[in-house]
């Protein structure tokens, strides 16, 4: 009488689990890039934004000056009053306005939390266009980030 296999062998489930791990150790760190590149484009965004209300508030009060701050206590320093960040971004991001004088500012998006590895450092945003990165691995540029 012929007798038939029902079930699998612990040898080939342990060459399942083997071949699982390695996928899994090569997929995961790739995931955790590509994550962290879409929080990063989420935080450009943001600054992109934030500059185009930096630049409505300078045609309407011919000054940078008082963008920050709480409502009601305008500040040259601190969090952007005259523009609302998503969630998704504060969680990830802490976004200030750096208004040192009426005619310039920085925007700048540091990274926060989960993001807190990012090679790429802290993003940066003057009123002339100029982005950069503060903090960033050895060799990356701002090139690389934006």
């Amino acid at each position: 009488m012929k007798q038939t296999q029902l079930g699998f062998t612990l040898i080939e489930l342990m060459v399942t689990v083997a071949i699982v791990g390695i996928l899994a150790s090569v997929a995961y760190p790739s995931y955790q890039d590509s994550v962290m590149k879409s929080r990063r484009a989420d935080a450009k965004g943001v600054l992109l934004g934030l500059a185009n209300a930096m630049e409505r508030r300078y045609t309407e009060t011919n000054s940078y000056v008082g963008a920050a701050g709480t409502s009601g206590t305008p500040a040259d320093t601190g969090a952007p009053r005259i523009f609302t960040i998503p969630t998704e971004t504060t969680s990830f991001y802490t976004v200030t306005i750096s208004a040192a004088t009426a005619s310039s500012y920085t925007l700048s998006a540091a990274r926060t939390g989960a993001q807190a590895n990012d090679k790429c450092g802290s993003l940066t945003l003057t009123n002339t266009g100029v982005k950069g990165v503060t903090g960033a691995d050895t060799g990356i540029t701002a090139a690389d980030c934006w």
